[in-house]
């Protein structure tokens, strides 16, 4: 199968890209590639790719493809809410225009990278995907509306699937700093700190980044019937976790670390256990095999090997915000966030 995948240099698109090309899938990758400058380790794996604004995608750059992987995104939500209406022309109007461009061309399959993050201030209950969304960022404003559009274009020749991921983690070529897991090990390795930046108390469903490419591959592969206009939660229900209980297993990980509070620390309106069951029971031959604990063990093997400092991850280098404030104070981005010529 050709498959398109859509932010294919990204910190979860350079994981799975290997990934698909292993399951014999023919990759071409999309990607405006804002973040060539932060690669950690060895550089992404090279496939067939067009560097190029998911929102300037034509026709023609279809050609051949068989089915659509849709990951391109401002995944940030501090990012998000520095320019939302940036957040909503990527991660909203590109992604359904994309569809739309799909459908009309005979591509029968768009699977999207939703997220969890659309449940938002939820609580307690443990969520399955028949819940109400409250979002509270742009970022996860624009999942909702991404789905909500894209399931109307459902039909008999074109089936959209909604992978709707837990928050993710794990060591990646494009790796991100600001996701929880990988956020508390970095602390905690170069400080001796597991800083926590909320009271501890919020819920967070999490999901390594080979579990959410296995997803991917999943939906890829299985009948028509069984994927057409769905959307499934990604992650393993014993992967609920308070805040807190994640810095316990950051410190049993990484030694000589102890758990602390950032100044900010305070409540955190994202709260939210999510329940896995229906994808658990959909893709019986594609279970998710990573934790926390194991993730926290290869995070710290990674940042021994390669070396980490408090500057990287706070600096330009792996901050996103920092470095694309950086690019369009120098000039090197427009105001659109795309490249100046």
């Amino acid at each position: 199968m050709r498959v398109l995948v859509t932010g294919h240099k990204g910190f979860i698109g350079t994981v799975m890209v290997p990934m698909l090309q292993k399951h014999g899938h023919s990759v071409l990758g999309i990607d405006s590639d804002l973040y060539r400058n932060s690669t950690y380790g060895k550089a992404p794996a090279p496939v067939d790719e067009l560097i190029k604004d998911v929102r300037d995608i034509e026709a023609c750059d279809l050609e051949g493809v068989d089915s659509i992987v849709s990951l391109a995104a401002l995944s940030n939500d501090m990012l998000g809410d520095l320019n939302p209406k940036l957040t909503y022309e990527i991660n909203y109007k590109a992604s359904v225009r994309l569809a739309e461009m799909a459908r009309s061309l005979g591509i029968k399959r768009y699977v999207f990278a939703s997220s969890c993050s659309m449940y938002g201030a939820a609580g307690d209950t443990v969520l399955d995907e028949n819940a109400e969304f409250n979002p509270v960022t742009a970022y996860a404003k624009s999942k909702v509306l991404v789905e909500k559009e894209v399931s109307l274009l459902a039909d008999d020749d074109f089936s959209p699937t909604f992978m709707r991921n837990a928050t993710a983690y794990g060591v990646s070529p494009r790796i991100r700093f600001d996701v929880v897991l990988n956020n508390l090990s970095a602390w905690a390795y170069t400080t001796g700190k597991v800083q926590m930046k909320s009271d501890g108390t919020p819920w967070r469903p999490i999901v390594h980044i080979e579990d959410i490419s296995r997803a991917v591959i999943a939906a890829l592969a299985s009948p028509r019937e069984k994927i057409h206009n769905e959307a499934f939660n990604v992650g393993r229900n014993e992967e609920n976790y308070q805040i807190s209980e994640l810095a316990q297993i950051v410190k049993e990980a990484i030694p000589d670390s102890d758990i602390s509070f950032a100044g900010e620390a305070g409540p955190d309106l994202r709260n939210y256990r999510v329940k896995f069951d229906k994808y658990m029971k959909t893709f019986p031959d594609f279970s998710l095999q990573w934790n926390a604990r194991e993730g926290a063990k290869h995070i710290y093997d990674s940042y021994r090997t390669i070396g980490l400092h408090r500057d990287d991850y706070e600096g330009t280098k792996y901050k996103r915000i920092a470095q694309l404030q950086d690019l369009l104070a120098s000039g090197k981005l427009d105001d659109t966030m795309r490249w100046a010529n």
